[in-house]
């Protein structure tokens, strides 16, 4: 009776681990869609030394282009939202 209890134990465990858990944010689409000229690209940014926050600017295409940033490479790792 002991290792059936150990055993629904350990289930309940594995089953509650982060390593389960579902990815909450949606995937983004592998290119940027393509917008009006005026339209902004979203993108995450990697934290300033010295912190662990996230930053998201909003550019648009050339804007990110003088950046040296592709926006359509970019947009399947790090692209958020469009504004338009």
């Amino acid at each position: 009776m002991a290792h059936k209890e150990l055993i629904v134990a350990i289930g309940m465990i594995v089953a509650a681990s982060p390593a389960t858990a579902t990815n909450p944010e949606p995937t983004p689409t592998t290119l940027a869609p393509t917008e009006s000229a005026g339209a902004k690209y979203c993108l995450r940014v990697e934290p300033v030394t010295g912190t662990r926050l996230e930053f998201v600017l909003c550019w648009t295409r050339e804007e990110w282009a003088e950046q040296g940033v592709d926006v359509d490479k970019e947009w399947a790792k790090e692209g958020v939202s469009i504004l338009r």
